[in-house]
């Protein structure tokens, strides 16, 4: 049951080209620091990421693009990245649109083993089209299919060696929903404990969708848009 690796070097191996990716996170909270640093690292190329949004430019997976190492992206905003919007509106990068909530469902939905699920939102845009349209209770659904990757990279406040996780505020965002649905879950915490340390009623990701956990680095926590009140 112990599913502590030593490092993050360790905990990517087996990742390669052409890979789908979820990566936790909301703006820069949240976000699996360290295996973002490790997938530049390595150069890995032509990968699929599934994510709320790309990071800003210089840090998250802002990183990643700089080195046009995503193919897609798959997500739900793009206003604080300059380089996915360049790339995007030049067609260097393939980008799929999801309203905010659908993306989370689609997660959660992958992870839970349901194919798909019908939803208002979206209905008369563009993310309706070529979907299939049904109405309940006199309202149009569009069908929207699960969402998957081969490995998904979280990042916790806590976890234990048997991949526990608790999440810290606002930082329990995607993350619980991707871990969920990665075929290997690499889970990056910023202090890990023994097995039995963590109260159970206080768990948000149970450690059996974690198939890797390590203690990350050098954490530094950016904020996107820092707004002050000017002294009066």
């Amino acid at each position: 049951m112990n599913k502590v690796v030593n490092n993050v070097e360790e905990a990517l191996e087996g990742i390669q080209d052409s890979m789908t990716l979820m990566l936790g996170g909301f703006g820069l909270c949240g976000i699996p620091e360290n295996s973002i640093a490790q997938l530049v690292k390595l150069g890995i190329k032509d990968l699929t990421c599934i994510s709320n949004n790309a990071g800003v430019d210089d840090f998250g997976l802002g990183l990643l693009l700089q080195k046009k190492q995503i193919r897609k992206m798959i997500s739900s905003y793009v206003g604080e990245n300059d380089e996915f919007e360049r790339q995007m509106l030049s067609g260097e990068l393939e980008v799929d649109l999801i309203p905010q909530g659908s993306l989370a469902e689609r997660c959660r939905a992958g992870g839970a083993g349901i194919p798909a699920f019908y939803t208002p939102a979206g209905y008369g845009t563009e993310v309706a089209e070529g979907k299939e349209i049904k109405d309940f209770n006199g309202k149009p659904h569009i069908l929207e299919s699960a969402l998957t990757a081969d490995f998904a990279f979280v990042k916790a406040w806590k976890g234990d060696t048997e991949g526990n996780l608790i999440f810290k505020a606002t930082a329990r965002n995607f993350n619980p929903m991707m871990a969920m649905a990665g075929k290997i879950t690499v889970a990056e915490v910023e202090e890990l404990v023994p097995a039995g340390e963590l109260d159970p009623n206080f768990v948000h990701t149970p450690g059996i969708f974690v198939q890797r956990i390590f203690q990350g680095e050098r954490y530094e926590k950016r904020i996107e848009q820092r707004t002050v009140r000017q002294k009066s």
